[in-house]
């Protein structure tokens, strides 16, 4: 479901603060086991050009590589929980969210050969990361709830791939020479973001509720260290770096959601949400090194001081719509509930801008659930599947270049790596526990 004007436990605190209210004092603990894979097959513009100058000739076609699959590991995608009733008009929380998002790994070899993703990303393996707040609801009277939360995304980005030496402008080799590989690990640590949230809902009648919800963004500025390993090229036979300090800057957006919530009859809840995603902000990823050298390298200064790497992204904001619906009923002395939902989301990254880093399509995502509660405890299950849309970049669109520590100045003609055509798919599976000591329908414990 959307859970924007709905929501009534703890799992409000990812969608709309306001909803806490309605889960009185309580725990909360959930996770959903996130399966995913993808495929990708890259395609490439090779230029040709004259033996004799090194210099294009204008003649050129698309070479299609060999396919590679991606996966990540099926981890617990966990939401947990606790909120406290202090007063009849008050409920304080805190609590820990992660985002769905697959942490990929891709082949380094396919075939016996360097695997031809190598330049946008071979693992993201080690990377963690979650929304940490604290935050209350407030019911100033029976139609209104207003809540607000302050916290942070906290946690490690790692992310291993393959950048070039080679400095094709200067004649010395090709752009995708595997000697001139170097082996690259950019970990960003800590990362502590702060950002929050507020919302609200208005209940004009026990059968409609209407919710809003304003998610702030969050600016992430971490240090990070880079370690690499230097080609096998006779360029970098006597190199070393010295050095592998970073300041890594990103931002991540802001998100505005509103639902609207009918309850037809006592049993049912139907909900319709609306998402708007500002991804305009993360524009691009900047690693600024500081005082990381490159010493003894044959052709270039006695020390080479690594220049800032800025890794375009180019989001866009991006719409999403969900329906969701409840249905409650008693059977064998217990308190049931089914559920079903879908979702239907705009991809924020445009094609030309899309890698096996972040592929990201337009996407439906359907869920069916379940829910009994035994006592004060709830537990509840849920699958959902995400049908996502194949993604085809023209390499001749393509608009992601090969990274280079070692390059003052933009190529004239850089080496494009994120063409090609790309498929995902994904499964949640998800568990969950409450427990609530004392709903906001109770009178209070004195």
């Amino acid at each position: 479901g959307a859970y924007i004007a709905g929501g009534d436990d703890l799992g409000a605190i990812a969608y709309n603060p306001a909803g806490v209210f309605e889960a009185g004092t309580q725990i909360l603990v959930d996770a959903g086991l996130f399966e995913w894979r993808s495929e990708h097959t890259r395609q490439a513009i090779v230029r040709q050009a004259d033996p004799n100058t090194g210099e294009p000739t204008g003649a050129s076609f698309v070479q299609t590589m060999d396919p590679v699959t991606g996966s990540a590991p099926v981890l617990p995608i966990p939401t947990l929980g606790a909120s406290f009733r202090v007063d009849p008009r008050w409920v304080v929380w805190g609590g820990v969210w992660t985002p769905y998002a697959a942490l990929s790994s891709y082949p380094e070899q396919v075939k016996g050969a360097p695997a031809p993703q190598r330049y946008a990303l071979i693992t993201l393996e080690g990377s963690a990361l979650a929304f940490v707040g604290v935050g209350a609801a407030y019911a100033p009277s029976p139609r209104w709830r207003l809540g607000a939360g302050i916290g942070a995304v906290v946690g490690t980005f790692n992310s291993r791939v393959i950048v070039s030496g080679c400095v094709p402008e200067r004649m010395f080799c090709a752009p995708e020479d595997p000697e001139w590989d170097i082996e690259s690990e950019l970990t960003v640590a800590p990362i502590v973001a702060p950002t929050g949230q507020v919302g609200a809902l208005f209940i004009p009648t026990p059968a409609w509720r209407i919710g809003l919800a304003f998610q702030l963004p969050a600016w992430v500025r971490a240090p990070a260290t880079f370690r690499a390993r230097l080609p096998a090229a006779p360029v970098f036979e006597r190199a070393v770096q010295e050095g592998e300090d970073a300041d890594v800057s990103f931002d991540l957006p802001w998100i505005l959601r509103a639902g609207v919530e009918a309850r037809p009859v006592e049993d049912l809840r139907v909900e319709l949400g609306l998402g708007v995603e500002g991804w305009g902000m993360h524009d691009e990823v900047v690693v600024e090194p500081d005082g990381v050298v490159l010493r003894n390298v044959a052709g270039f200064p006695e020390e080479f001081r690594v220049p800032p790497v800025t890794l375009p992204r180019r989001f866009e904001a991006s719409f999403s719509a969900r329906l969701g619906g409840e249905y409650a009923f008693e059977a064998a002395g217990k308190r049931w509930a089914l559920r079903a939902g879908v979702s239907l989301e705009q991809s924020a990254v445009p094609p030309e801008y899309v890698s096996v880093l972040t592929i990201d399509a337009p996407k439906v995502t359907t869920a069916l659930g379940a829910g009994v509660h035994l006592g004060r405890w709830r537990l509840d299950a849920t699958y959902a599947h995400v049908f996502a849309a194949d993604v085809r970049v023209d390499p001749r669109e393509a608009r992601l270049p090969q990274m280079s520590p070692v390059q003052g100045n933009p190529p004239e003609n850089p080496n494009m790596i994120n063409g090609g055509a790309y498929s995902v798919r994904a499964n949640v599976v998800g568990l969950g526990v409450a427990y609530t000591f004392e709903d906001a329908s109770e009178p209070k414990a004195r």
